[in-house]
């Protein structure tokens, strides 16, 4: 793990080397050196300037999909965004902080007939998750649903921006490289029967049971699909990250511990004794077949976080 946790982050509910993989859907990764969990917008605040302070690199954690923590863990502080609520702005806006769960978010619009997120029922991670990596499913993101962001700059800043002025895209990381952590998003809604939206979000929710193997452990989606206006493949070939990988022969290929998924390839899952060095592994492979067979990167989705071989 290193020399140790280092400096002491201010104040006195900072834990030192806290074991992060329970908190992870793959459930892999070492301890961080400093942990501690924010469940609202003040606490979050405190938090990230009590690790300034301190001097300390800060890394965001929310519900733990889609990302890879390195089997040595994650120096500095890790702030883990929990929590929080939800309310409406005005007739068309719903505002969420960022440790919101997006089923929680899915649930409290579909209570108040508001809808425009339904979709999404089934998602797993947070709201802050979904904004960064741009979550996406049945061909939608969420950022055509953003209509504007709250984050705090590297000083404590407060600014709210529309979403226009944030480069969502199909590469995701909209705030990536920033030096911002959003605090809370709004999300544009049509009021709508309850009872649709809960037929559309059983629709949802029924699709990725039949299609995603939710029974393992696994981040989710492990590769963005490919742009199909720079991807040049036959005619026969879907643009899709998943049916690349099944093409590529990589169905079933395993590191240690670590799969490809017989249900849907674009899922890496974890069985008992798998390390983050197993699926950062099967990564690779993953990608080399798919460049190898039809030319394509394909750009990861999980976050590698902390260190891993280059």
């Amino acid at each position: 793990m290193g020399s140790g946790p280092g400096p002491l982050p201010d104040g006195k509910r900072f834990r030192a080397n806290h074991p992060l993989a329970p908190l992870t859907t793959l459930g892999l990764g070492g301890p961080a050196d400093w942990f501690i969990e924010a469940s609202g917008e003040e606490e979050l605040l405190g938090a990230l300037a009590a690790a300034r302070r301190s001097g300390l690199p800060v890394t965001l954690l929310g519900g733990g999909s889609n990302v890879l923590v390195s089997d040595q863990g994650i120096r500095g502080a890790v702030i883990r965004v929990k929590g929080g609520g939800a309310r409406q702005v005005d007739r068309r806006t719903v505002r969420a902080f960022a440790g919101v769960t997006v089923n929680g978010l899915v649930r409290w619009c579909i209570q108040r007939g508001f809808a425009g997120l339904e979709a999404w029922a089934g998602t797993p991670g947070t709201v802050g998750g979904a904004i960064h990596g741009n979550a996406h499913f049945g061909g939608r993101e969420v950022g055509e649903v953003v209509t504007g962001l709250r984050f705090a700059d590297d000083a404590a800043r407060v600014e709210s921006v529309r979403a226009e002025a944030v480069a969502f895209g199909p590469g995701g990381r909209a705030l990536a490289g920033r030096g911002r952590v959003l605090l809370s998003a709004d999300f544009g809604v049509q009021p709508e029967d309850p009872a649709v939206l809960r037929r559309r979000a059983r629709a949802s929710l029924a699709f990725r049971k039949r299609t995603q193997p939710l029974a393992a452990p696994s981040a989710g989606c492990a590769f963005r699909n490919p742009d199909p206006e720079e991807a040049s493949l036959p005619p026969d070939v879907p643009c899709a990250a998943g049916a690349l990988l099944d093409r590529a022969g990589m169905k079933g290929a395993r590191v240690g511990g670590a799969r490809v998924s017989e249900i849907h390839a674009n899922f890496l899952t974890a069985a008992p004794g798998a390390t983050a060095a197993d699926v950062h592994e099967l990564l690779g492979r993953c990608q080399a077949a798919v460049a190898a067979a039809f030319g394509v990167e394909l750009a990861p989705e999980m976050i590698l976080l902390g260190d891993f071989p280059s």
